[in-house]
């Protein structure tokens, strides 16, 4: 992995680089493209956090976390989570540590805010990064969020 990595927030400089990320073919299923994202963290406001993860000055990409959401209302009112949204890196950067870099980022801006778990959900199969969140440290909860298996990390 790089020494150069590190996160930049989103800015009129690098929208662009934001937007043409693009996952490998087969992933585009298992998550949304870089624009829907920042149309929710448009919508969410203070509580999503986009970043772009940098290697040197290449966008190699994408993060989103959701601080202190609202989880399940009609279950729990007062279940408010905070955790990884989105993560997307550029099909040619797969590899190479940047998604572990990207998580750990968060991870460290989580435990930075006193959150003591980090939630994430991802898309079962074989083509889903469920073995990466995995080795990753995180554990399934037993929930699900539509049909993503939920999984959280102790901080």
């Amino acid at each position: 992995m790089s020494t150069s990595l590190r996160l930049e927030e989103i800015t009129p400089a690098t929208v662009d680089a934001a937007l043409a990320l693009r996952v490998h073919p087969h992933q585009e299923r298992n998550v949304a493209p870089v624009s829907t994202s920042l149309a929710e963290a448009y919508a969410f406001g203070e509580a999503a956090w986009p970043r772009l993860v940098f290697d040197g000055d290449k966008a190699v990409g994408f993060l989103m976390a959701f601080l202190d959401l609202q989880w399940n209302a009609e279950k729990d009112p007062d279940d408010r989570r905070s955790g990884l949204w989105r993560l997307n890196i550029a099909a040619d950067g797969q590899g190479r540590g940047y998604g572990r870099f990207a998580v750990e980022a968060v991870r460290d801006e989580l435990r930075r805010r006193g959150a003591s778990q980090l939630y994430v959900t991802w898309e079962p199969g074989e083509d889903g990064p469920g073995a990466f969140y995995e080795r990753l440290g995180f554990r399934p909860t037993g929930e699900t969020s539509g049909d993503q298996i939920v999984g959280v990390l102790d901080l």
